[in-house]
């Protein structure tokens, strides 16, 4: 048998070539898929911008008088605490 790749001559039983190591036949399976990585980019800077919108706004509340100033505080730890509480369910997803 000649390889198809280098044409180096070859045993008739070979699996692949001794010269250039190509396969002499088709593989049986395809390769697996690698997931994309764009999503997991995105969701990282929504929970970036997450925290850096909720300690924005802590920091505007506390300057503010307090009926103002106390809403702000509240909507800023939601923020927080919600970008914390995705960060942990993304990490323990990976884990899976």
């Amino acid at each position: 048998m000649i390889c198809r790749h280098c044409g180096t001559e070859i045993a008739d039983k070979a699996i692949i070539c001794y010269r250039c190591g190509a396969a002499t036949t088709d593989p049986v399976r395809k390769p697996a898929q690698i997931p994309s990585r764009g999503r997991g980019v995105l969701s990282l800077v929504g929970l970036a911008l997450l925290v850096i919108l909720g300690l924005f706004l802590g920091q505007v509340g506390r300057t503010m008088p307090p009926p103002q100033g106390g809403r702000l505080d509240l909507i800023a730890g939601i923020l927080v605490g919600a970008a914390l509480v995705l960060l942990l369910i993304r990490i323990i997803r990976r884990r899976r």
